[in-house]
């Protein structure tokens, strides 16, 4: 049976300074226990799907929200996103876009999509920091998603 990880965040981040600063937010914030990384948009995927990489992951421990960036090596965020939720399996997992863009044309298509949020990473670094820990705070410790959701049950 598929599971929504309590405290599992899966983050879709190939800027190593925007990265390491995520995953400060994470571990001072307390409420993700584990924060997994993927780099670009393969290897998100391979997680997902517990291949490559990534096959020695049980596919139905899923992380409780997605961070995906939207420029991403490989296979772009919109990419990815498209798949997530096209992907009986996958789709309902929460997928927060968390992206330097701000043009009209990817927050429409990430919505259209079936994103759960688009956040528009702030230059300044303290206001990222919050912006994670915000992140957070509503995705682990305020929302209650239904952790065990069977495929079957999904139309």
């Amino acid at each position: 049976m598929m599971r929504l990880s309590p405290s599992r965040v899966l983050l879709v981040e190939d800027n190593p300074n925007d990265l390491e600063l995520a995953q400060l937010a994470f571990e001072r914030g307390r409420f993700a226990n584990q924060v997994d990384v993927a780099r670009d948009g393969a290897e998100a995927l391979d997680y997902l799907s517990a291949r490559g990489a990534f096959a020695h992951r049980d596919p139905d421990d899923l992380p409780r929200v997605i961070l995906l960036d939207i420029k991403l090596p490989l296979i772009d965020g919109i990419e990815v996103l498209s798949r997530i939720k096209n992907d009986q399996r996958l789709r309902h997992i929460p997928v927060v876009m968390l992206t330097s863009s701000a043009e009209d044309r990817d927050l429409a298509a990430c919505y259209a999509l079936g994103a759960n949020s688009y956040i528009v990473k702030p230059v300044d670094m303290e206001q990222f920091f919050n912006a994670i820990q915000n992140i957070g705070v509503y995705w682990l410790l305020l929302n209650h998603p239904d952790d065990h959701i069977h495929p079957a049950d999904v139309p």
